[in-house]
């Protein structure tokens, strides 16, 4: 009878395991909850990520360019990430996320492979060489496209996975690109699927650079915005319909009408992009001329920002981490010689790493920047910095005589004292109208006038350089041709933070679903520490592969042990 007893509470046990499952099983197609129990939170998705993936309409298909069988470690993870990231986005997305991975040289006929890397490279991905340095000292070259063509509808976009920050190592480059790997794919994915586009005007009609001279981020930002250029010339409707506007380094006065059209447009809940030179240069009379005097770019915009909370500063910064300038360095009648030389006047500027919409930013270059200060009591007005100068900096008050013969000599540290000198700064809040007691009651009480005196929340950046945003040009084929923005011909390299900046800026103030704070997540690095794994790697091989035998043989024979002495009384 016990056995019987015993045999049926085993089968109702066996019974009730499997209803649960079953149940389980059931729940979960109904139900969808995951469950991150890593620290750092890195396959939980944003709420913004999650919304926009539930709410897509179509079918995205990811052309991901990471693939092969000999990877080098770091690109693997990469790899990885990316397909980790992916399936995240088809448990919200389902079907309407697709995606595959490609070797793109993988086919061994070298023409084959070098059409596919031209091509690739056509539709915006950029080739990465790697150096590979075995055990023995040996060096071997990669050629890798670390990235991702993104098709949506009849749209596609070239995505680089891969960041290239020179200021830091490989490693720490990998690490963030991996952290910013959502961050990049459903921004992208939100500029193909936006139907109607916001409208950006680059003011003009002040001195402000040309078509020409800003036609790379006007490209880039016509993939996500539609983008215009508008003379206001006081007319108080110039700004209708525009949701930001950029005024990119003016170098004459701004009028009364043309500053108050502004302002209200700000009052209205406008967002607006300063980059305003302190201090006024011409590089082309200095190439001319062993020097030149700068004097303070007086635009007349000085009253209106103090308001809003910044100072621009009538100085110059100088900076030991710097750009080059190309010079001749052959006497008359030899033949002609170059050579680049270090050039304190074109500081590289370093990103605020603690804020998301300048964390990971490469070098930024510049071209005699100024520095610039927050002003007024906190309030109604957040501020938060953006762009730095260096440890090693110094800034020198207009008038400046600038001479080129300061490349040769010798720059001491001890003069370079001042150590971030501010460039850039976010300002985003409710901000007072320049003009506020400053109008007749007459004007202000007009309901035609449509005066605000102070603003709906809104943002603003200013920057104390507007050659950030300037790309140089070349003559080809007997027509201006742009150069990409970054790019410097001095030195023949290029610097990313420049259009990561501007376009992060333009995305920030122009973000309402708050996709732009995913950028400010951090995974840790854990890496090996290659020295003791060079040296004590022979243990650790041992161990590994001793330790797991030895715990199974010692638990074999402690449990025949304890088995034994039990039954045996």
């Amino acid at each position: 009878m016990n056995r019987k007893k015993i045999k049926r509470q085993n089968l109702i046990q066996l019974l009730l395991v499997v209803v649960i499952v079953i149940l389980l099983n059931l729940i979960s197609v109904y139900v969808f909850e995951r469950f991150d129990l890593t620290a750092e939170k890195r396959y939980t998705l944003s709420p913004a990520t999650t919304t926009f993936l539930e709410e897509m309409k179509d079918v995205a298909y990811f052309k991901v360019y990471l693939n092969g069988k000999d990877l080098p470690h770091g690109f693997k993870r990469l790899q990885n990430a990316t397909r980790e990231m992916l399936d995240e986005f088809r448990n919200y997305a389902g079907d309407n996320i697709e995606y595959e991975f490609i070797d793109p040289f993988e086919s061994p006929d070298l023409s084959t492979r070098g059409e596919i890397g031209r091509e690739l490279m056509q539709k915006g991905l950029t080739p990465t060489n790697i150096e590979e340095r075995d055990e023995s000292g040996g060096v071997s070259e990669k050629l890798l496209f670390a990235g991702t063509i993104v098709s949506y509808r009849d749209k596609e976009i070239a995505l680089e996975l891969l960041q290239n920050n020179m200021a830091i190592s490989g490693e720490e480059n990998l690490n963030n690109s991996i952290q910013a790997i959502e961050f990049r794919l459903v921004n992208t994915l939100m500029k193909l699927s936006k139907i109607q586009k916001e409208k950006i005007a680059f003011i003009e009609g002040h001195g402000e650079l040309s078509e020409l001279e800003v036609a790379d981020i006007s490209h880039s930002l016509s993939e996500s915005y539609e983008v215009d250029r508008v003379k206001i010339n006081g007319k108080l409707n110039r700004l209708d319909g525009v949701d930001c506007i950029i005024i990119a380094k003016p170098d004459s006065t701004f009028s009364s009408q043309d500053k108050y059209i502004i302002d209200q447009f700000i009052m209205k809940g406008g967002k607006s992009l300063w980059l305003i030179d302190g201090v006024n240069v011409s590089m082309d009379s200095l190439m001319y001329s062993s020097s030149v005097l700068a004097l303070i770019n007086q635009v007349n915009l000085e009253d209106q920002l103090f308001k809003y909370g910044v100072r621009i500063n009538p100085n110059l910064i100088q900076d030991m981490q710097c750009g080059g300038l190309r010079l001749k360095t052959s006497m008359p009648g030899a033949p002609l010689k170059f050579r680049t030389f270090p050039w304190i006047y074109f500081p590289l500027l370093m990103s605020n790493n603690d804020f998301a919409l300048s964390k990971n930013l490469d070098l930024v270059k510049t071209q005699f920047t100024s520095s610039l200060d927050t002003v007024g009591h906190p309030g109604k007005v957040k501020k938060e910095f953006l762009l730095y100068s260096s440890e090693r900096s110094r800034s020198v008050n207009a008038p400046i005589q600038i001479k080129l013969n300061i490349v040769n000599e010798v720059l001491e540290d001890q003069y370079f004292n001042k150590s971030f000198l501010p460039v850039a700064v976010l300002l985003e809040g409710e901000f007072e109208s320049v003009y506020k007691n400053r109008l007749s009651p007459e004007f202000t009480d007009n309901k035609e006038a449509k005066y605000k005196e102070s603003s709906r929340p809104t943002k603003m950046i200013v920057v104390a350089d507007g050659d950030i945003i300037r790309n140089d040009w070349r003559v080809a084929e007997g027509q201006y041709a742009p150069l990409p923005l970054g790019y410097d011909k001095h030195t023949d390299m290029s610097f990313a933070g420049n259009k990561d900046f501007i376009l992060n800026s333009i995305n920030y103030l122009l973000d309402d679903s708050g996709v732009m704070e995913v950028r400010s997540r951090e995974i840790k690095l854990r890496l090996l520490d290659k020295a003791r794994v060079q040296n004590d790697h022979l243990f650790w091989k041992l161990l590994n592969v001793l330790a797991p035998l030895l715990f199974i043989i010692t638990f074999g024979i402690l449990f025949h042990y304890f088995r034994k002495r039990k039954y045996s009384k």
